[in-house]
């Protein structure tokens, strides 16, 4: 008696673990898939905040450039700032257990604002795609510039990750004239030319070929913030036409799911802009792994509070019945700092049909 007691106990333990791993037949469990992002990271100072992006455990990270402070036409001297990021036992902990994308900005483009008229950009990309382990067989190597196209395979839904270049092909921006003195920076004012181009005819033609193709989320990282109200420094306001020529292709591929990473300005913040042809555009702007800016410039599109510490971002992607996106900025002491949530399904054509 005592042993059929004994068996019928372990049957029903046996049961009861397996009917746990069964679903009921069209049901699904909450799938989460994090991508983490930041940038400008000055390689002599130490960078502890990655650390915390480690202990985030986002499946991907992406370098959104300024992923050192170069600032040299001397290409050996480039090279050894480079060299300081690889030495650094927090950012090898990080490329030892994250995959990572990249692109860059001005400084590790080579100059500060530097644009298409930087003398030794082929130079610097060669060095850039050394560092970030670039297969010899990619694309990249074959073409001008340092824009990519690629998909995040592990993720539940349809991720396509499209990495700009908004140096080699960008033409000078119009400097400002401060008829006073002002405690905000404004260096740049909108250019009038309407063939000043950012991301030049090479690069349009290409984007316009990617976002034809079927995704579900798209994630445009741009160096350069996108969304944000004019506030003089470099971003997308400085050449309008250009701005609007982005916001006409989203239009005219019918690409849902486009939200915009950004970095550059040395503060964190989430920018929603409404506008007319296309749904809501976010931009979340994490900035920087090391810097940080106290003047921060008045922004009407930006959602909550901006962050002026050091900061990485977060983009939480969890599908059951709805896809939802958590946008994420959190500190060094691993504090959340910006949270805002949506439907993915808000930025959609047929929402604002």
């Amino acid at each position: 008696m005592k042993k059929e007691l004994i068996w019928l106990l372990m049957f029903s333990l046996l049961i009861s673990a397996c009917s746990g791993k069964i679903r009921p037949e069209g049901s699904k469990s909450v799938k989460r898939y994090t991508i983490g992002f930041g940038s400008c990271g000055k390689q002599t100072k130490d960078q502890p905040i990655l650390n915390v992006v480690v202990g985030n455990s986002p499946d991907v990270f992406i370098y959104l450039g300024d992923n050192i402070y170069g600032d040299t036409r001397d290409m050996e001297e480039l090279q050894r700032k480079y060299d300081q990021l690889a030495a650094k036992p927090e950012f090898q902990r990080l490329k030892n257990t994250t995959p990572i994308l990249a692109t860059w900005d001005d400084h590790d483009f080579g100059e500060n604002d530097a644009g298409r008229y930087y003398p030794f950009k082929e130079a610097s990309k060669e060095i850039f795609l050394n560092f970030w382990n670039e297969p010899k067989n990619s694309e990249r190597w074959k073409h001008a510039g340092v824009y990519h196209e690629l998909r995040l395979k592990e993720a539940p839904i349809d991720i396509q990750v499209i990495l700009l270049d908004t140096r080699t092909f960008r033409d000078n921006l119009t400097e400002r004239v401060k008829e006073k003195k002002t405690i905000y920076k404004n260096d740049y004012q909108p250019t009038l030319s309407p063939d000043s181009t950012f991301l030049g005819a090479e690069q349009w033609a290409w984007l316009k070929m990617k976002l034809e193709e079927k995704a579900d989320l798209r994630i445009i990282a741009s160096s350069n913030q996108f969304s944000h109200e004019y506030n003089g420094w470099e971003s997308w306001n400085n050449v309008p036409h250009e701005r609007k020529k982005m916001l006409q292709l989203i239009q005219e591929t019918k690409a849902n799911g486009v939200i915009f990473l950004s970095g550059d300005v040395h503060w964190g913040e989430l920018s929603k802009y409404e506008n007319e042809y296309t749904y809501p555009i976010y931009d979340l702007t994490s900035s920087g792994l090391t810097q940080s800016w106290d003047k921060i410039e008045p922004n009407k599109n930006r959602i909550g509070f901006p962050i002026r510490k050091n900061n990485f971002g977060l983009i939480e992607i969890e599908t059951q019945k709805r896809t939802k996106l958590t946008f994420k900025l959190k500190n060094k002491r691993d504090l959340i700092v910006v949270e805002h949530s949506i439907y993915l399904s808000e930025l959609d054509f047929k929402s604002v049909d």
